[in-house]
C-alpha cells in the first residue's frame, strides 16, 4: 500500500492551486510583493480570507519559523465559519478515477517512494463512500494531514473520526488544516519540495 505524498488533505490539489508552481521564494522576496499578490499566495496555502487578511498584517517577519508561528496563531483567531471556508477550497472526494489517480505513484512528486503498486480499488471505494458519509454528517469534506500514511491508514482515521460529535470533529478538522497550511507555506519558501501533495 503506497504512502501518501506530503501532508495531505486527502483531497486532490487545492482548487486552482499547485504549490509546486511557486517554490523557492524567499521571505524577503515575498515581503516586497504587492499586498494583493501576497494574499493570492497566502490563499493558496489556506483558503480562509479572514486568515489571509490577518497574515498580511504580520509582515515583515524575521524567518520561516516566525511565519509558521504567526500562521497558527492567526488560524485559531478566525471564526469557525472561516475554518469552513478554508475547507471548501479542497475538492470533494467521491470521483473513483480521481482517487485512483491520487494514489498512483506516477503522480507523486520526485523523491516519493517509487515502484509501489497503487491502492486496491476496494480501499479507494471505501474512502470515497466514507467521505460521502462524513460530509453528510458534518457538512464539509474530510480533511487530514497524511504525510507517510497509507490509504488504509487514512481509511482507519476516517472511520474513527466519523464517531466524533460535531464540535469535536470541527476542532479535529481545523487542526489538520493548520498542519496542511504550514506544509504549503514551507513549500512556498522552498522547504520540503519532495513531499508532493498535501
Amino acid at each position: 500500500m503506497p504512502p501518501l505524498g506530503g501532508g495531505t488533505t486527502f483531497q486532490l490539489e487545492h482548487r486552482g492551486c499547485n504549490p509546486r508552481n511557486f517554490y523557492n521564494m524567499t521571505i524577503a522576496e515575498f515581503d516586497h510583493l504587492p499586498a494583493e499578490k501576497k494574499k493570492e499566495l497566502l490563499l493558496k496555502c489556506c483558503g480562509s480570507s479572514a486568515w489571509a487578511d490577518k497574515m498580511l498584517a504580520v509582515f515583515p517577519v524575521e524567518d520561516l519559523v516566525e511565519l509558521l508561528d504567526f500562521a497558527e496563531e492567526k488560524w485559531y483567531e478566525v471564526s469557525e465559519d472561516d475554518w469552513r471556508e478554508a475547507f471548501t477550497h479542497h475538492p470533494k472526494i467521491g470521483d473513483i478515477e480521481a482517487l485512483k489517480k491520487k494514489f498512483d505513484t506516477k503522480e507523486w512528486a520526485a523523491g516519493e517512494q517509487a515502484g509501489v503498486a497503487g491502492s486496491p480499488e476496494d480501499i479507494i471505494r471505501q474512502l470515497a463512500d466514507g467521505n460521502r458519509e462524513y460530509e453528510q454528517k458534518f457538512g464539509y469534506i474530510f480533511i487530514v494531514s497524511a504525510t507517510g500514511k497509507t490509504a488504509i491508514e487514512i481509511l482507519q482515521i476516517l472511520k474513527r473520526r466519523l464517531n466524533n460529535d460535531r464540535d469535536e470533529e470541527l476542532k479535529s478538522a481545523a487542526g489538520e488544516q493548520n498542519k496542511i497550511t504550514k506544509i504549503r507555506l514551507e513549500k512556498l519558501f522552498g522547504i520540503e519540495e519532495n513531499k508532493g501533495y498535501e
